[in-house]
This record gives C-alpha cells, structure tokens and sequence, in this order.
C-alpha cells in the first residue's frame, strides 16, 4: 500500500469516526436517549408518536395493491436469509477456530429495535424487524467474508467493484505475487491480533 493510499484510509477513518460521534450527538435531539442497549423515549414524544400512528385498517386501505401483492415475495427471503444466518454462523464456528480467527460478533450486526417506535403499527412494526434481521444478517456475512477473503486471498481485484468490504482496500494489489508469497502470513495474523 502506498503511502498515499494510507493515507486516504486514515483519513477516511477520521471521518467515519466523527460521523458516528455526530449521529449519536443527534439522538438526543430526538427525544430519547441511549443507554448501552436500553432505549429511553420522553413521555411527550412518546404521546406525539402514538397520535401519529395509523391504524391497521386504515394503513392496509392505504398500501397499493402492488405492495400488497408482492409482500409474500418480499417475506419469502427470510428462509435463505435465515439459511444463510445459520449456515455462516456454523461456519465462524467451525472454521474461525481453526485458523485462530476472532469471531464475528452478531448482535453487532443484527439490530432489532424499532418495535419501539410507537408511531408504527403492528404491522409497520414486523417489516421494519424483517429490514433490521435481513440486513443484519447480510452485514454479519459479509463480515464473516471479509475476514475468510483476508485469511485466504488477500488480492484486489483487477476490475473496480463497487462498495468493497473495509478490509478489501489494504489488500494486495492485483498482479503483486511476490507480495502475496510475502505477505499472506501478515495478513493472517493481522485478523489473529484483538
């Protein structure tokens, strides 16, 4: 990697960094607050959001009947999704502790939490826990990914891809063999270190 390039990452970082710093300074501006996991809403957002709530008969007159004809679609993904969820976990399991690999955390992807707002319904409420699961569980393969890509080919690729993995741009570049005959073990014990 070059120097440039580095730095770019780090800068990158920064960014990211004092971007999350700003999401989670704006929480507070919207009436409730976070504790560790425990979400606090105040009493009178939670009033102003229960009168914002549609009913569910009024919400499904309201739903075009193309949304409505293609949720059993939409909601049939969550077999391979769950599929996947499974089968990556058993893999992490397995594979992870066999190359020494820290497992991928999957509560740190998976996040079910808008059944607390009270301006949705029941409805509204299961499809939002449906988005939360499906691209939970995709971040979490994706992770889980990303460290196997790194322990085993850690090698852009020739072709741009879009939105790669965080790990993909500290790869070897493509074409450097001797790089990766070099740098294969580093790469594998840098996913060894906490």
């Amino acid at each position: 990697m070059t120097p440039r390039i580095a730095d770019l990452l780090s800068r990158i970082q920064a960014l990211e960094d004092e971007l999350a710093r700003e999401l989670e300074t704006g929480l507070t501006l919207r009436g409730f607050s976070l504790k560790g996991k425990i979400i606090a809403f105040e009493r009178d957002v939670i009033e102003r959001h229960r009168c914002l709530r549609m009913g569910l008969v009024r919400y499904l007159s309201k739903t075009s009947l193309l949304n409505q004809i293609s949720a059993p679609i939409i909601y049939s993904l969550i077999v391979p999704i769950a599929l996947l969820d499974g089968w990556v976990s058993l893999y992490q399991a397995i594979c992870f502790r066999l190359y020494r690999i820290p497992r991928v955390r999957r509560l740190e992807y998976i996040a079910i939490d808008h059944h607390h707002l009270s301006y949705l319904n029941r409805l509204e409420a299961l499809n939002c826990v449906y988005c939360g699961y499906a691209n939970g569980v995709i971040a979490y393969a994706r992770e889980i990914a990303s460290r196997t890509e790194q322990y085993w080919c850690p090698i852009k690729h020739a072709l741009r891809i879009r939105d790669p993995h965080h790990r993909y741009l500290t790869f070897l570049e493509y074409g450097d063999a001797e790089g990766y005959r070099a740098q294969l073990e580093v790469y594998r014990n840098k996913l060894r270190q906490p």
